[in-house]
């Protein structure tokens, strides 16, 4: 399926002041596709991210990489914002201490 193609290419991205996969911190809430039009709802770890132009424009280099994929659109948000108990499992496991 290309939405899961397109999940693993978002997957590479790292948020660089963390070093951790964004979609494995829980910062993608949704990646959708329609005829090879990409649509990804996402946030930053703060609506000041100063890593935000860079992670938003590894997400759409990484997604257009993905073949059957024409265009992408980023839809990025802050409603809900971003906490640590949206992380995976793992990621939460590390935060553990500061939750």
């Amino acid at each position: 399926m290309l939405e899961e193609k397109i999940k693993e290419s978002i997957k590479a991205v790292v948020d660089p002041e963390l070093n951790l996969s964004i979609v494995d911190l829980g910062l993608v809430y949704e990646i959708r596709e329609e005829n090879g039009n990409a649509f990804v709802k996402m946030t930053f770890t703060s609506p000041m991210c100063p890593a935000g132009p860079l992670i938003l424009s590894n997400v759409k280099k990484n997604v257009l990489e993905v073949a059957g994929v024409k265009d992408v659109k980023i839809d990025l948000t802050f409603n809900p914002p971003w906490s640590p108990k949206m992380a995976s499992e793992e990621i939460k496991a590390m935060f553990a201490e500061y939750m």
